[in-house]
């Protein structure tokens, strides 16, 4: 509740969850979630799924997402007005997902498939940073990320970037920003 109090004192225009918000089933740890329903923004709530969602059960926790009122983009996108500008918000299934389910392969192009070509931004949510490179292609302006905890712990920070091409912060892939949360 602490959290949702703070990020609603925000009063942000959109909140975006860039995945692994769970380890573990709905049952056992959908109370202490509960309070993610009274998160409150401008223009809405969006989720994306991350690994862990799907070692948890990610079609629960999609469903219990939902429940909450999170809106939860997979592969997909939607289109947001704010002050007279047209906003694109996409959401990709995390890099990993197709190992669970074949049919969630992270795919940013089709994440943008049929976007208004003059949107102010194009925002992709990708739990991994490893999406950059696709999304760069598909020719988003803006990626989100979590996922590398900033390298996590020794001697594990000096490896992540053999999977990861950046790991905490903002960086610049061609046309692309990155930002990667610590989480």
């Amino acid at each position: 509740q602490a959290i949702v109090d703070a990020v609603n004192g925000l009063n942000a225009d959109v909140i975006a969850v860039t995945g692994d918000l769970v380890d573990g089933s709905v049952r056992d740890l959908s109370a202490h979630i509960e309070p993610l329903a009274r998160l409150s923004a401008r223009h809405g709530a969006y989720f994306v799924t991350g690994n862990h969602e799907y070692y948890s059960g990610e079609r629960a926790w999609t469903a219990e997402f939902e429940r909450l009122g999170l809106r939860v983009l997979m592969n997909e996108h939607v289109v947001l007005s704010h002050e007279g500008a047209r906003l694109v918000l996409a959401g990709v299934a995390d890099y990993s997902a197709h190992h669970f389910n074949p049919e969630q392969k992270s795919d940013p192009a089709r994440a943008l498939r049929d976007a208004p070509p003059d949107a102010a931004a194009r925002i992709l949510l990708a739990h991994q940073p490893r999406s950059a490179q696709a999304a760069a292609a598909a020719g988003f302006d803006l990626q989100l990320s979590g996922h590398t905890h900033g390298g996590q712990f020794w001697p594990w920070i000096f490896f992540v970037r053999l999977q990861q091409p950046f790991t905490a912060g903002l960086h610049r892939l061609n046309d692309l920003w990155v930002y990667i949360s610590r989480g």
